[in-house]
C-alpha cells in the first residue's frame, strides 16, 4: 500500500502550481531561476518522489509568494511525511477524504453549503451514524463505527488552540429532513442552535420561502488556506469528490456563498426556525 502522506505531496504541489500560474512562468523559467531542470520543477508539482524545503522556499520567493504563503508552504514541504492523526485510520477511508482531512489541517476557515445534510463538522454521532446506516450499499457495524469515530475526531479543529472559523449556511431542508428518528434530529437541531452560539461558528438558515437562489451548484465547501491563494474548493458528489483550485473556479464559488450569506435568515431569524423545526417534530 503506498503511504497515505501523499496527501500532503498533493497539496504541496498544488499550491506550488498555483504560484507558478500566477507569475506566469513555465517550468523551464521556473527552473531556470533556481537552477534546477524543467524535471524536477515538474516532479514538485505532480507529487512524486521527495521534497527539500529549502528548494521550495527558493521557489516560492522566485513566485513572489507573501511571506505567510512562504511560511504555510515551507512548514508542508518539511512535513510531507508527517502523518496526520487519520492516518491510523487508513484502510477505512479514502483517498479524496484523507485529502480533505489534510487540506482541514491546515485550514484557518471554512464556509460551507449544505442542501441536503447537516454539514459534517455539526453533526451529532448519533446523526452521523443513521447516515452511514442508510447507504445504499449495507456496512458492516465496525466499519460504521470507524467512518463515524473519523467524523467526530475530524470536529476537534473546532475545539482547538486556533479554532477553524466555520461559516455554515444550511437549506431549510437541512433541518427539517428527519434524519434517523424525531429524538436524533432534535438533537441534532439542539447541537445546531449550540454551535450558534459559538463566537467561531456562524450559521444561517436558507428559507423554503427565498424560492430560486444561488445554490445551483448543489452543495460545496470552501476551505481556506492562510492565504486566499491557498484556497480550495470541495464538492462532494454521490459517485466521487472534486477539489477545484482553478481562480476562475474559486470566484464562481465565492460570489455564490456571498448571494447565499445575503438570502439567509440572520443568525437570530435563523434559530428562530430551528426552534420551531425542534417543535414540529
Amino acid at each position: 500500500m503506498s503511504e497515505r502522506t501523499t496527501t500532503r505531496r498533493r497539496q504541496l504541489g498544488a499550491m506550488l502550481r498555483k504560484l507558478r500560474a500566477r507569475q506566469g512562468l513555465t517550468l523551464e523559467e521556473a527552473g531556470r531561476r533556481v537552477d534546477v531542470s524543467k524535471a524536477t520543477v515538474s516532479r514538485y508539482e505532480t507529487q512524486s518522489g521527495p521534497v527539500k524545503w529549502i528548494l521550495v522556499d527558493a521557489l516560492c520567493r522566485e513566485y513572489g509568494a507573501t511571506d505567510t504563503e512562504r511560511d504555510a508552504i515551507v512548514k508542508l514541504a518539511k512535513d510531507a511525511k508527517q502523518q496526520g492523526w487519520w492516518s491510523s485510520f487508513a484502510d477505512a477511508i479514502p483517498e479524496s477524504m484523507n485529502l480533505l482531512l489534510t487540506l482541514e489541517d491546515e485550514a484557518v476557515s471554512e464556509n460551507h453549503f449544505s442542501c441536503v445534510y447537516v454539514p459534517g463538522l455539526l453533526q451529532t454521532r448519533a446523526y452521523s451514524t443513521a447516515l452511514q446506516r442508510a447507504n445504499e450499499v449495507p456496512l458492516e457495524p465496525t466499519e460504521i463505527e470507524r467512518l463515524v469515530d473519523i467524523r467526530m475526531k475530524r470536529q476537534k479543529i473546532l475545539t482547538r488552540t486556533k479554532p477553524l472559523r466555520l461559516w455554515a449556511i444550511l437549506d431549510e431542508s437541512v433541518i427539517r429532513r428527519v434524519v434517523g428518528s424525531p429524538g436524533v434530529m432534535r438533537e441534532q437541531l439542539d447541537r445546531l442552535l449550540e454551535a450558534n452560539e459559538s463566537p467561531h461558528i456562524t450559521l444561517q438558515v436558507l428559507p423554503f420561502s427565498q424560492g430560486a437562489h444561488a445554490a445551483a451548484l448543489g452543495s460545496f465547501v470552501i476551505i481556506g488556506g492562510p492565504q486566499p491563494a491557498l484556497d480550495v474548493v470541495y464538492v462532494d458528489f454521490h459517485t466521487g469528490s472534486l477539489f477545484l483550485e482553478k481562480e476562475a473556479e474559486l470566484e464562481r464559488y465565492r460570489l455564490a456563498f456571498e448571494y447565499l450569506r445575503a438570502q439567509a435568515l440572520d443568525m437570530e431569524a435563523s434559530s428562530t426556525l430551528i426552534h420551531r423545526a425542534r417543535k414540529e417534530l
